[in-house]
């Protein structure tokens, strides 16, 4: 039952507005179905999200921000095959990843609790 209900608040969290976004410009790019992209490209991230837990807690955020960066920029390299546009748009949206997490990290040292 624990890990169910640790998996649910997991399943919870890994949904953003930046992964459905995402879905939307390679739909949109490839002209594919967006659920079945949505499905599909879950079940392909599996091994993917496994490896970025084992980096973290190997080798640190840091190394797990390294390699989310570095699938960011794979997933812009494939879909520039398909379109130019949304490969941009996808490095646009890592930059702005990495970007974030500096400043939450560097706005975070002025709260005090």
């Amino acid at each position: 039952m624990k890990l169910l209900i640790a998996a649910l608040a997991f399943a919870f969290f890994i949904v953003c507005p930046r992964m459905a976004g995402m879905t939307s410009v390679i739909a949109n790019a490839t002209d594919v179905d967006l659920v079945k992209l949505a499905v599909v490209g879950t079940i392909i991230a599996i091994p993917f999200v496994v490896g970025m837990v084992l980096i973290y807690t190997r080798y640190g955020l840091l190394a797990a921000l390294g390699f989310a960066v570095l699938t960011d920029l794979l997933s812009a390299l494939v879909i520039k095959e398909i379109s130019l546009k949304a490969g941009i748009e996808t490095l646009i949206v890592a930059l702005f990843v990495i970007i974030g997490v500096r400043v939450a990290t560097y706005v975070s040292k002025y709260v005090n609790f």
